[in-house]
């Protein structure tokens, strides 16, 4: 019986591990690949920037901090193994995976995030033939596109990032999207201008025209809607029109888990589910004040934490602050010093 069970290995989850160690509780992370980091592995190039006080990081930069900091009180950690339902049992939670184990807690923190099963495809007859050679649905390395002529079809967030990320290296970048206007950071959008990103609004992929050999993209057909279609040569395609949601956890669990659009789990702005001592953090908690940043995630994992302190415990006090001067932090500090002091 574990004081606290986190479903998820990513940010939140990763954060949710070292506060609950922080507050000496008994912890377990579930998460279903075979390693810690969540989300971030998309873009393990992509400089991250929005934790405060910790300078643009690439995203592995950023999974290998959170990890160790994660581990930090030696939560008992499985992988591989995917929670498929939730369920209260005399008061405890049972938590059933894939593999057919049970695990047995006081309470749930689900840091699930996006539910990432699958880059959504790109639904063009035959382009999947393409996959093995120059169609791309995420970016695990720039090098590949130095001096090439790339082409991204999204127009969020993560499509802004890759044309700002690619344009200095790229002989040409291209950004395709649906609608009129892009919804990004102004910042964000400014720079794509600045850096000469070539922009096609309210266009959308028609026709992938291969070589003469029939192996690779050598044009995108663009469809515009009263412009008419209009022929892109390209080197490299980027798809980014995010990624398929996985329900499955919040379908097959009997418990009266209230939710939003039926994935999300609907919360309050201290993580607290409608189902007691069952909390949620990151991307898959929704409320009013959601703020769908890491930085967010962080917020919500110390708010859930405290919260199942508490609901084992109520005369804990409601928070705990960090500290330096924390026996075990004290000792991780001291190694991280002899570290960086054997690499110089």
């Amino acid at each position: 019986m574990h004081d606290v069970i986190i479903i998820g290995g990513g940010p939140a989850g990763l954060f949710s591990a070292f506060y609950s160690g922080l507050r000496k509780m008994k912890t377990k992370i579930i998460e279903s690949h075979p390693f810690l980091g969540g989300k971030v592995h998309v873009y393990p190039e992509k400089m991250v920037w929005d934790v405060g006080g910790v300078p643009p990081v690439t995203g592995q930069q950023l999974i290998d901090q959170l990890v160790e900091q994660g581990k930090t009180f030696d939560p008992d950690v499985v992988l591989g193994e995917k929670v498929k339902s939730i369920e209260k049992v005399n008061g405890a939670f049972k938590l059933l995976t894939s593999s057919g184990q049970e695990h047995w807690s006081k309470t749930v923190i689900v840091a699930v995030g996006g539910g990432i099963i699958e880059p959504k495809k790109l639904d063009i007859q035959g382009a999947e033939k393409f996959e093995v050679s120059n169609l791309h649905y995420t970016v695990p390395s720039l090098q590949r596109f130095i001096e090439k002529r790339v082409l991204i079809s999204g127009g969020s967030h993560s499509a802004i990032d890759w044309a700002n990320e690619l344009a200095p290296l790229a002989e040409r970048v291209d950004l395709v999207y649906r609608k009129e206007e892009l919804k990004g950071h102004e910042a964000s959008i400014d720079l794509l201008i600045e850096q000469g990103v070539h922009l096609h609004e309210q266009s959308s992929i028609q026709t992938l025209a291969a070589d003469p050999n029939g192996q690779c993209i050598e044009q995108v057909i663009l469809d515009h809607p009263s412009k008419g279609i209009k022929s892109v040569q390209v080197d490299e395609v980027i798809i980014s029109h995010g990624f398929n949601r996985d329900s499955s956890l919040l379908d097959e669990s009997p418990i009266a888990l209230e939710r939003v659009k039926d994935f999300f789990v609907k919360g309050n702005v201290q993580s607290a589910s409608s189902v007691p001592g069952l909390y949620a953090a990151g991307d898959i908690l929704h409320h009013e004040g959601k703020l769908h940043l890491i930085a967010g995630a962080f917020q919500d994992a110390a708010n859930a934490v405290n919260q199942a302190k508490r609901f084992i415990d109520p005369d804990a006090t409601a928070g705990a602050m960090v500290s330096s001067h924390n026996e075990r932090l004290d000792e991780h500090n001291k190694k991280l010093k002899e570290k960086q002091m054997a690499e110089i």
